[in-house]
C-alpha cells in the first residue's frame, strides 16, 4: 500500500454500487449516491490523550463499516477508489 494513514484516520476501500438495478435499468454515474459502506485498508498511528498515551483503535484492517455519505478526502488509487476517514466519524462496524 502505498498510503499510511496518520493520527486517528482511517484508510477505507469503498464499495461500488451494482451498475445495473434489479429491473435491469442502468443507472447512470450522477444518479447514485455514494456508498456507504467500505472495508477497512489501513489505519493510522493513533490519538493521543491528555497524558500522550495513544488510545487504541475501535476498527482494524479488513473490518467493513459504514460512514456518512459526504466524509472524509476521496483518494484515487491504482484504479480504485479510497477515502479517508477519521475514526471518530465512522458510524459503525458490520458483522
Amino acid at each position: 500500500m502505498k498510503i499510511k494513514p496518520l493520527g486517528e484516520r482511517v484508510l477505507v476501500e469503498l464499495v461500488q454500487e451494482d451498475e445495473v438495478s434489479k429491473g435491469g435499468i442502468i443507472i447512470p454515474d450522477s444518479a447514485k449516491e455514494k456508498p456507504q459502506e467500505g472495508k477497512v485498508i489501513a489505519v493510522g498511528t493513533g490519538k493521543l490523550d491528555d497524558s500522550g498515551k495513544v488510545i487504541p483503535f475501535n476498527v482494524k484492517k479488513g473490518d467493513t463499516v459504514l460512514m456518512p455519505k459526504y466524509g472524509g478526502t476521496e483518494v484515487k488509487l491504482d484504479g480504485k477508489e479510497y477515502q479517508i476517514v477519521r475514526e471518530d466519524d465512522i458510524l459503525a462496524v458490520i458483522g
